[in-house]
């Protein structure tokens, strides 16, 4: 699949990327530079169009966190799971989605599938523009939690042509029960494969 910058195999595990490493530790200044750079190249070429469906995982207890991402374009798939320490499960949520649009190789048309409100809110009911408007805080004036994550989205949107889509979670819809199970599978691995 020529638009995913993986080899097509299942990972597991935090490993990511050296590109993805490097981008993520930058910050997204760095990312979105990376991508637009990208984006100046295809200019004027066709967008493909990708589906993506992301998951995120997360014992309470433990903080024990997985993620997980399928894209799909012209019957083709590839899929990503991973594992992080001491988390929440909004931060997994978050995190499938950077890690989806982060392996795309080209800029897209992409719609993301997901099963988590707060993630597809902030982006379609206008809850980014009013944190920002604010100074990163929400409406009690409480900083905002993850926007480090929050930003690496917006910066990998300046890229991407992203729509939002919810479906409801643990209801049968395939590609959702798939991503979480891997999620899932990350999680209580520890990302050990």
């Amino acid at each position: 699949m020529p638009l995913m910058a993986t080899d097509g195999t299942e990972k597991s595990g935090a490993a990511t990327t050296g590109a993805a490493k490097d981008a993520a530790k930058a910050g997204p200044t760095k990312a979105a530079a990376q991508h637009a750079a990208k984006d100046a190249t295809n200019a004027g070429a066709a967008r493909r169009s990708v589906t993506v469906y992301t998951d995120g995982s997360c014992d309470t207890t433990s903080g024990d966190g997985g993620w997980a991402y399928l894209l799909e374009h012209r019957g083709a798939q590839k899929r990503s799971s991973g594992y992080e320490p001491r988390t929440t499960n909004n931060r997994m949520e978050l995190t499938a989605a950077v890690r989806a649009l982060e392996a795309l190789k080209e800029p897209c048309d992409v719609t993301i599938v997901t099963d988590s409100q707060y993630l597809k809110k902030a982006f379609t009911d206008g809850w980014l523009e009013r944190w920002q408007r604010n100074g990163w805080r929400t409406a009690s004036r409480q900083p905002v939690k993850n926007r480090d994550l929050w930003e690496e989205l917006i910066a990998l949107e300046r890229v991407h042509h992203v729509s939002w889509s919810w479906t409801r979670g643990h209801d049968g819809h395939p590609e959702n029960e798939e991503v979480d199970r891997m999620a899932l599978t990350a999680r209580k691995r520890r990302g050990k494969t």
